[in-house]
């Protein structure tokens, strides 16, 4: 049997009571979590990925699957709700249909700590976690833009002044944006863009140094777990990844100066474009094994071995923060893993405080994970996903479709 050493090992966040209404496909869901592993199995859009998306409501306020909170709202509601516990400490998030009575009373989100209204940036710490899903399986070859909100996830769950940094990096360069669309259409001159170029370097700059700082404390865990999972490819030449900035520093240069010049090097092709052309919204990570992009040579094995590898750094960085490992979200990756690295994966779950596992079939886990583990099988229905817990016991209730329980 697997043994469980999370049980009697480093103590973390663990979710214990989780209450959902009118979120996707759940019009009602009580349930409360033990420590340790959780199965959530069942047929697709079942509802097994969206009780993880309510998890992470709970831990970052918002979705991993889109930014549009509307859409998580489920049909004929008004409200959308998620209720945690952690510890001592509960959390509420509400989401508001824009347009009703309800979002009249003020704010599309409305989210409290313990009772007390909070912003989203109040949450980072409360319930960290580390989350693999599909999506992430074309974190090498795919989209930059999968590549930087990884990173920044990781950074903030680090760091709250890096997130605060960050959101107001993002409000400033849609400021200058629209200042730059305003000079192209004679609208508006030059001079006007020292007002935001300023706060633009102050928190552009402060974004590129942390994440630097990241990835230089991420350099040895990745290693450390791409030797653990193909010892073979790095004794070859080691898994690394690399800043790839549109902005790099010369000797001397702090990342604030060198994000500086570039503006003022591009500042004729910015107001030809409308945009915003240099700064961390456009920068890039390059996975390199053996000092070769991975993007361009790898194998989908490799590939897949070099995010899982990142997924496991990832773990091994928090829980160093401060001895306390982040709870792991696993979303239906075992089918994309072969045994071998399935083993590593099932290993490192038995070591965590707790942790959910989503799958179509408990065919592809491991007979050592399904013995340590709580099983819930989620069902789809009229009237709401229904989720039954180990003893074939119900979770919850289903309530009347469109039902409000209204929000405080």
């Amino acid at each position: 049997m697997l043994p469980f050493a999370g049980a009697a090992g480093r103590t973390g966040p663990v979710l214990g009571q989780l209450s959902v209404r009118d979120l996707r496909g759940y019009a009602e869901l009580d349930v409360l979590f033990e420590p340790g592993p959780h199965i959530v199995w069942g047929s697709n859009a079942a509802g097994k990925t969206s009780l993880l998306e309510a998890i992470v409501l709970l831990a970052w306020g918002h979705s991993h699957r889109t930014s549009a909170d509307p859409e998580l709202i489920r049909w004929g509601a008004d409200v959308g709700r998620v209720e945690g516990h952690i510890g001592r400490d509960s959390i509420d998030v509400a989401l508001v249909r824009p347009g009703t009575a309800v979002a009249a009373g003020g704010g599309r989100k409305r989210i409290r700590v313990n009772g007390v209204p909070r912003r989203s940036s109040a949450l980072l710490g409360l319930l960290r976690t580390v989350l693999f899903a599909p999506e992430e399986m074309l974190l090498v070859a795919g989209s930059p833009s999968l590549r930087r909100t990884a990173l920044d996830r990781l950074a903030a769950q680090r760091s709250p002044v890096y997130a605060r940094d960050l959101t107001t990096y993002g409000r400033v360069l849609q400021q200058r944006n629209s200042l730059l669309r305003a000079i192209r259409e004679e609208q508006a001159g030059r001079a006007e863009l020292a007002v935001w170029d300023a706060p633009l370097l102050e928190s552009g700059g402060a974004v590129v140094a942390e994440r630097l700082r990241l990835l230089d404390a991420l350099a040895g865990p990745l290693a450390a777990a791409h030797a653990e999972i193909a010892p073979d490819e790095a004794a070859a030449g080691g898994l690394a990844v690399r800043y790839a900035t549109n902005a790099p520093a010369l000797p001397g240069e702090s990342p604030r100066d060198a994000l500086a010049r570039r503006l003022r090097e591009t500042s004729d092709k910015e107001v030809w474009n409308g945009s915003t052309l240099v700064g961390p919204h456009r920068d890039d990570l390059v996975f390199d094994l053996a000092g070769r992009d991975l993007a361009g040579f790898a194998s989908r094995g490799q590939q897949r071995t070099a995010i899982l590898a990142f997924k496991l750094a990832e773990l091994d960085l928090l829980t160093a923060h401060d001895d306390r490992p982040p709870l792991l979200l696993l979303d239906d990756v075992f089918s994309e893993l072969d045994p071998a690295r399935r083993a590593h994966l099932v290993r490192r779950i038995a070591d965590l405080p707790q942790a959910f596992v989503t799958t179509t079939t408990l065919d592809d886990l491991d007979p050592g994970l399904l013995a340590v583990a709580t099983t819930w099988r989620v069902e789809a229905g009229p009237a709401g996903a229904r989720l039954f817990g180990p003893e074939g016991g119900r979770a919850g209730s289903a309530a009347t479709p469109g039902a409000n329980p209204g929000i405080r």
